[in-house]
């Protein structure tokens, strides 16, 4: 499933799609359009203009093509979960997660340390983010230890903010944030595109 903002157009395009939020109708959060539409007896694309402003999950994806893209060289991984949302879509919680113990661990779609590469290395190399995505001496220390063997996503459509399993520690600029502590500082900071030497 994608997630963006509810487009009326697309109502009746698309047959299953989720709300995630909506300004005139909170409690709409996490429901149907489609159930929505039938319990205010109209079209979806009505119920959807009446939803407005809202935000929505299209449910328009092929597992089987993601996993293929996702293959390729050039494909790097990322996320850009909405946390606002009353009902976010699951990968706010678990993109990353999922990679790790799902694409790798259980379908061996490819290798950890070149689904790591996808979420680190090649990302810093092509935003042009000196001194991220390796663990090289004078590199800021942005570090997840997790356990390859247990790893994985558990924020689902229902509960989609379940946290992870598997992840032990995580570090942003050399300073633990995770497991999180009462008063610990927020290192992380605004990265900006460097250009390229030479």
């Amino acid at each position: 499933g994608s997630s963006t903002i509810l487009i009326p157009e697309r109502a009746d395009s698309i047959d299953d799609i989720r709300i995630t939020w909506s300004v005139p109708h909170p409690e709409c959060s996490g429901e149907s359009l489609a159930d929505i539409a039938a319990r205010w007896g109209c079209g979806k694309q009505e119920a959807a203009e009446r939803l407005c402003p809202a935000g929505a999950i299209y449910f328009a994806m092929d597992d089987a093509e993601v996993q293929r893209i996702f293959q390729h060289d050039c494909c790097m991984v990322g996320s850009d979960g909405l946390p606002n949302d009353a009902h976010p879509h699951p990968r706010l919680w678990g993109s990353f997660t999922r990679v790790l113990g799902r694409y790798v661990r259980e379908a061996e779609l490819l290798t950890l340390e070149a689904a790591v590469a996808k979420m680190t290395a090649l990302p810093a190399r092509v935003f042009g983010l000196a001194g991220r995505g390796q663990l090289t001496p004078g590199a800021w220390a942005d570090v997840v230890v997790f356990d390859a063997d247990t790893v994985l996503d558990c924020a689902t459509w229902e509960s989609p903010t379940l946290p992870s399993v598997g992840v032990e520690h995580v570090l942003v600029n050399g300073q633990p944030v995770f497991p999180a502590v009462e008063g610990m500082a927020r290192p992380g900071k605004i990265l900006r595109r460097e250009a390229a030497a030479g």
